[in-house]
């Protein structure tokens, strides 16, 4: 891997990191502002919105244009957004428009890779890309807690202001926003060295009715290609459990363990270490050519979640939480890969990562919903911990049985 690489993934690890620390930021901004709770789920919805609704015209954007230039213009309408919440924008819209540069950012992120890097290193570029950014998850719930702690940053808000000027920086969530838009920028500095690639899938028109037109072809394409419909099956399926499993662990942390939010929240961080170690395996042990092997994984991440039920000791549930992860991490990164080469061979690799990326968060939309809907029920949080591990072990099952023997070396 040479440099360039390096400053590809620097840019995507402060964009990251700054994404998840303003999580935190945005929700501390709406408690201070005294905004209804039912405001926090709205929050991540309208961060997500734009995924959907953009989807058939931002891999179309990402594939006219250098990404590295992309990039750094949608982390610049990221920095917008914290602006916008700085000078008392609603926070729902503000975070929205935060949201809009990441789906823009999305799909030249990932596909500057396929662009960039031979077949051959896609696998490895994917866990590197992966571990750094669960990392950039990780410490950015640290960081944003720390930036909207009283105890640490709190004084800082005495010396802010400038004599005889008002900065308008009088809380710790705008305190916090100013630091997390300085690591925008420096996110946004790493895109200007990134380096340009030759555009290999120019766009036929700019045309809304067009470019929706071609995301359906797209999207029709991809889920007819074998290779390419499995791996969008996995990663969809995938990332819209891992959604819904991150609200479980609070639900089952305060049943089985006795942990309160703040102590339930921070078990998230070791599934999302789990990933990262997975992810490194998987370059390790996974070729592109024989990623389609990793689906039984799939399939024991989907009945371990079933362990989550007996364990009431902490230290065995971090363990089992790891070990969940390191699964996820191990089976999801092969299928990114192949994912993002069909993609690059039939349509371009914005253009795939889009439809990747409008079916993942569809399908988080859609698990998220069932979980609601059980929760509405009033069902034992057992019992919903039965049916999203059942449902994830049946489906990569079906998967496995259909596609397990799809792949071999002339159909890459």
């Amino acid at each position: 891997m040479n440099l360039g690489f390096y400053i590809i993934l620097a840019a995507q690890f402060f964009s990251a990191l700054a994404d998840n620390a303003l999580l935190f930021a945005a929700i501390a901004l709406l408690q201070s502002m005294h905004a209804p709770n039912w405001h926090t789920p709205v929050l991540q919805e309208a961060f997500i919105f734009s995924y959907i609704v953009l989807a058939p015209f931002v891999g179309a954007f990402a594939d006219s244009i250098p990404k590295g230039r992309v990039m750094f213009i949608s982390n610049n309408i990221k920095i917008l957004g914290c602006i916008a919440m700085l000078f008392g924008a609603d926070p729902l819209i503000a975070y929205g428009l935060v949201g809009l540069g990441a789906a823009t950012y999305s799909p030249a992120k990932y596909g500057i890779l396929t662009e960039y890097l031979p077949p051959g290193e896609l696998v490895l570029a994917n866990s590197w890309m992966e571990g750094l950014t669960v990392l950039a998850i990780v410490l950015g719930a640290v960081v944003g807690g720390i930036f909207i702690s009283a105890a640490i940053t709190g004084p800082m808000l005495n010396w802010w202001d400038v004599p005889f000027i008002d900065t308008g920086i009088n809380t710790l969530p705008q305190l916090a926003i100013v630091f997390i838009t300085g690591i925008y920028i420096i996110a946004a500095w790493f895109n200007l060295y990134i380096p340009r690639v030759a555009i290999d899938h120019k766009v036929l028109s700019r045309n809304p009715v067009f470019l929706v037109k071609d995301f359906l072809h797209c999207f029709r394409l991809l889920w007819k290609d074998p290779l390419g419909q499995v791996s969008l099956a996995v990663t969809t399926l995938f990332w819209g459990t891992g959604a819904t499993l991150r609200l479980l662990l609070l639900g089952w942390a305060a049943v089985a363990l006795h942990f309160d939010i703040s102590a339930a929240a921070q078990l998230t961080a070791w599934f999302a270490i789990g990933i990262a170690i997975g992810a490194v395996l998987a370059a390790k042990f996974v070729t592109l050519q024989h990623s389609v092997k990793v689906l039984p994984v799939g399939i024991a991440m989907g009945l371990m979640v079933l362990l989550m039920i007996p364990i009431t000791n902490s230290t065995l549930a971090i363990l089992l939480l790891i070990a969940i992860g390191a699964m996820g991490g191990y089976f999801v990164v092969p299928m990114n890969a192949l994912l993002q080469h069909r993609g690059h061979l039939l349509m371009g690799s914005g253009s795939s990562i889009a439809v990747q990326n409008f079916n993942e968060n569809l399908s988080i939309f859609a698990m998220l919903g069932l979980y609601a809907a059980m929760e509405k029920l009033h069902l034992n949080i057992y019992l919903i911990i039965l049916v999203f591990g059942l449902l994830m072990s049946g489906i990569m099952t079906v998967l496995y049985r259909r596609h397990g023997h799809d792949q071999d070396s002339g159909q890459m």
